[in-house]
């Protein structure tokens, strides 16, 4: 037996007596009826039980009520938060996302920026945790509403939402030396990066601000638990030759923390470290580990806000930077180089 034919849009046009754009045009919000012929039209969609397609109606306001996110590894703790932070927020607003994971390699990312762009979805999120050539910074300008979370693109001229780098330093770097820390070790990522930069400043900033001599050493390399192994490796064979260590990502810190558990490198009891991000279970550490906190929900939850509120028509807005507020979590994993 043949299946029923669905209702169209022409049906109820023919039901209440009007033109197939009238009826169309009231579904999208775009006319304003007399109340007479608005309640003929309601009671020929109830009469013929006519449900709207949704995605048709989408194209028919030149919106697709789709957010593209763009992140580098959805299996790394930080940018899983990130997503669900984003998901969330796209649900309250009655938006649904388009989520793609490059790798972190500059080719996915160019593919997929440029991918979404044809798909037409109302903007992009886009998060990158490598160094640019300026490429992706182009597309990027060319593709229209993106905002950049977490690392930047220096040539994309879009909003930019990134936590306070150097306030993450600063506030490590002062934790250390209050506790008597002058020899200091930072393990950061590629240094190209902004987050590498601002958080090595703030940690030499904090450092200064004691007005005692200091040492800093910088490794930077890259956001991975590898690097953060070959970090302590090289921490041992050099003679361990600091009293504290500043690690710029969870990664790094467990890392450390796996080599030094291995070779029987005591925190703090030797070395006090203090991590970034506090994405990971670090409070289940022994020790636990003291952390700077990146607002990570968050910034998923105001890059999805700015993203809709941007004037993309104001060319001064889309220079923006905007910079969400960081907190040190202390437990244990800090204590005076005396009592090492």
């Amino acid at each position: 037996m043949a299946s029923k034919r669905a209702t169209s849009l022409k049906d109820v046009a023919d039901a209440a007596g009007v033109s197939v754009a009238t009826v169309s045009r009231l579904l999208n919000g775009s006319l304003q009826l007399p109340p007479e012929t608005k309640e003929r039209i309601d009671k020929a969609i109830r009469d013929l039980r006519y449900e709207p397609n949704p995605h048709a109606r989408r194209l028919s306001r030149g919106r697709s009520d789709t957010i593209g996110l763009v992140v580098p590894d959805i299996a790394n703790p930080f940018f899983a938060t990130l997503v669900a932070a984003v998901e969330q927020e796209a649900d309250k607003r009655g938006l649904a996302l388009s989520l793609h994971a490059t790798l972190n390699r500059p080719g996915r990312e160019i593919s997929y920026v440029t991918a979404l762009a044809r798909n037409h979805v109302d903007g992009l999120i886009f998060v990158t945790n490598h160094p640019d050539d300026g490429e992706l910074g182009a597309l990027i300008n060319q593709t229209g509403k993106v905002v950049i979370v977490d690392e930047d693109v220096p040539d994309a001229m879009v909003p930019k939402l990134f936590c306070d780098n150097e306030e993450g330093g600063y506030l490590a770097g002062r934790h250390l030396a209050e506790h008597g820390h002058r020899r200091v070790v930072y393990i950061g990522g590629p240094q190209q990066m902004i987050s590498t930069r601002r958080r090595s400043r703030g940690l030499e900033r904090a450092l200064m601000e004691r007005g005692e001599p200091f040492q800093l050493t910088r490794h930077e390399g890259s956001f991975t638990v590898e690097f953060g192994r070959q970090a302590a490796r090289r921490f041992i064979d050099e003679g361990k030759p600091a009293t504290g260590i500043f690690a710029s990502s969870d990664e790094i810190a467990i890392g450390l923390i796996e080599v030094f558990r291995a070779e029987g490198v005591s925190i703090p009891g030797e070395v006090s470290v203090i991590g970034f991000d506090d994405v990971s279970p670090l409070h289940l550490f022994a020790p636990p580990l003291t952390a700077i906190r990146q607002p990570v929900r968050a910034l998923g939850e105001r890059a999805l806000a700015l993203l809709l509120e941007t004037n993309w028509q104001e060319p001064d807005t889309l220079r923006s930077e905007e910079l969400l507020p960081v907190e040190i979590v202390v437990r244990n994993s800090v204590a005076p180089p005396s009592k090492q």
